[in-house]
């Protein structure tokens, strides 16, 4: 979070009644991103996308709670966010967006289990 809103991001998560699982804060290795946008390697936005995420530090977040899969995070594409969402309220660009959030349960536990350890994990 080049924009450093790590403090706004958790609040939003938190105003909705979300459980906050786990947060760390590191420089993300190409290897993880590799995998972790592995379905976009084909399009043009990937070394855009590797570079941005790597040029600085990340915050790799575990949230839980009713449909937290897409409950505030809002659309990637920021003419499209609605107000009230955290790309809605805090993105710049669709290539600068603030958060990424996992598509469905699935992808979220597997991209759980590639940012973080299960000794991490709090219950």
């Amino acid at each position: 979070m080049q924009q450093w809103l790590i403090g706004a991001v958790t609040q939003h998560f938190e105003r909705w009644g979300f459980k906050l699982v786990d947060t760390k804060m590191l420089q993300a290795p190409e290897s993880i991103l590799t995998e972790h946008y592995q379905n976009l390697q084909r399009k043009s936005v990937y070394p855009t996308l590797i570079s941005y995420m790597s040029s600085g530090p990340v915050v790799a977040m575990v949230w839980e709670g009713y449909k937290a899969v897409h409950a505030i995070t809002g659309h990637t594409d920021s003419t499209e966010v609605a107000p009230g969402t955290i790309q809605g309220d805090f993105s710049i660009h669709i290539s600068r967006n603030i958060i990424h959030a996992s598509d469905s349960v699935e992808g979220a536990q597997k991209e759980i289990q590639l940012w973080f350890q299960s000794s991490e994990l709090v219950n």
